[in-house]
């Protein structure tokens, strides 16, 4: 079966682009038609822009669904992100016993197989070697030191990324280790300073969970770990671009002091993204939405009910910003940071996991290996 996507494709100047696509492979990419006529012709309207599907790092539930309870809520979330042009994601699981963490990775391993939506890459353990002091919505009960013990079973667990508090006791040996076995390391729900930050780093920290969020405030004198993570072009940032979780300006300053391909955009979705304003629950944690962010009953963050999309439609609109760049926030840098070289890219032998966007950034038309997902 080749399919073919006709119109504006991000990274290409003319308005006349095709993408071939043949067993879930884009085969060519160009103007006009392709050596091997389509079997199927899809075409983007006027402002319509085809573009690479975004990858969400941290998605901890979505419509109703907690990842945390199991393969079953995962696969669930699977199939309804593409609506929102998720073509590929991480199940996160808050701060929980190792055992349970580790549990966790295998059940995202299980809904892997056979997932009907987004491709599921991976688990994220979101702690539990985390500062008390930073914990936000994290419980207490569950954080731990990074013991030798505590690190054997998360390294034999594998998960795909891991968040840890630099200054947690035994947190860098566990994060250089983490990083020799290829295990993506995270810095976040932290109080380290500025040097330790760099330490961290040093250590094999590559990514900052919710930059800002959960850690110092940057101070003139104490600049703490946040500006360590932005300052060092071996480290990538998450961003949650809701308006809420870090100010317009906010963001603005840090697409003007970090390279735009070293910020990927992450929702740190719960299961009351995709829903009306209510209660849900986050792991263990009943949390309030109204609709945009996630709170636990004292007003504590507790994650966001933002969609990808409508973070890229944020971005985009910050001076100075463009379309394509925070297209690729959602989809080149996450894939880039994960390793993932046929994902978050638009080229011969990528991945067809891709997705229509209408002139406001809305989602039209989204595809998992060529093979149409979502449709509006």
């Amino acid at each position: 079966m080749r399919t073919l996507l006709r119109g504006r494709v991000r990274g290409m100047s003319s308005a006349t682009g095709a993408v071939l696509i043949e067993g879930g492979i884009v085969t060519w990419v160009g103007e006009g038609t392709p050596p091997d006529h389509p079997d199927e012709e899809i075409v983007a309207e006027a402002g319509e822009l085809i573009a690479p599907g975004f990858i969400d790092l941290q998605v901890n539930g979505y419509g109703g669904h907690d990842a945390a309870t199991g393969p079953a809520a995962m696969t669930a979330i699977s199939a309804a992100l593409p609506a929102t042009g998720v073509t590929a994601f991480l199940p996160t699981l808050i701060s929980a016993p190792v055992h349970e963490g580790a549990a966790f990775v295998a059940a995202t391993e299980a809904a892997a197989f056979g997932a009907p939506g987004a491709r599921v890459l991976g688990a994220h353990l979101e702690g539990p070697f985390l500062n008390p002091a930073f914990r936000g919505a994290h419980p207490a009960a569950f954080l731990t030191d990074a013991t030798r013990e505590n690190e054997d079973v998360i390294a034999a667990a594998r998960p795909r990324l891991v968040t840890i508090a630099p200054e947690v006791p035994g947190a860098l040996a566990a994060i250089a280790r983490f990083h020799r076995e290829g295990i993506v390391v995270s810095a976040g729900h932290t109080g380290a300073d500025f040097e330790l930050g760099r330490r961290a780093i040093t250590a094999g920290v590559r990514f900052a969970t919710h930059i800002y969020n959960a850690m110092p405030p940057i101070h003139h004198r104490q600049p703490g770990i946040a500006l360590a993570m932005i300052l060092d072009p071996r480290v990538t940032v998450g961003l949650i671009a809701d308006g809420e979780h870090v100010h317009r300006a906010v963001c603005e300053q840090l697409v003007r002091s970090k390279a735009s391909s070293r910020i990927a955009l992450t929702s740190d979705q719960t299961s009351a993204a995709g829903m009306p304003p209510g209660t849900y629950q986050l792991s263990s944690r009943q949390v309030i939405s109204d609709g945009l962010v996630v709170r636990l009953k004292d007003g504590t963050l507790a994650g966001s009910a933002a969609s990808m999309d409508a973070l890229v439609a944020r971005m985009a609109g910050l001076p100075g910003m463009t379309v394509s760049r925070a297209i690729g926030m959602a989809s080149t840098v996450p894939a880039r940071l994960l390793g993932e070289h046929g994902l978050g890219r638009i080229g011969v032998g990528a991945c067809a996991d891709l997705v229509i966007l209408d002139p406001n950034l809305k989602v039209r038309l989204t595809m998992v290996q060529g093979l149409i997902k979502f449709r509006r």
